[in-house]
């Protein structure tokens, strides 16, 4: 499955929400085989490349998320995830609340 990683961002700490995610994706992909697509890497390319508008960035991660098969939602407040959560939701997307829920992809 390719599984969408979305998480609070600006709410907290930045660094550790963009680690947390990291590492939530790094889970996704190397133990239990799944592709992840973590948004929160974008933080690299806005400190580069700054976009202020934040509908850039919204536009951008809903497009990849319209590709994916499920959603995982981490711990924490975000208006931004939990519309990615309705969003999938309405896509008819898988969503997984802990990302122990999600089961180890099959062999092929």
């Amino acid at each position: 499955m390719k599984i969408y990683v979305a998480g609070p961002y600006t709410k907290g700490d930045v660094a550790i929400n963009v680690r947390a995610a990291i590492y939530a994706a790094d889970y996704v992909t190397s133990v239990l085989g799944h592709v992840a697509f973590c948004p929160h890497l974008t933080h690299f390319w806005h400190v580069i490349q700054p976009h202020e508008d934040i509908n850039f960035w919204y536009t951008y991660d809903i497009e990849w998320l319209k590709v994916c098969d499920a959603i995982l939602r981490l711990k924490g407040e975000s208006v931004g995830a939990d519309r990615e959560v309705e969003i999938a939701q309405e896509l008819g997307l898988q969503v997984f609340w802990s990302i122990f829920d999600i089961p180890k992809a099959s062999a092929t």
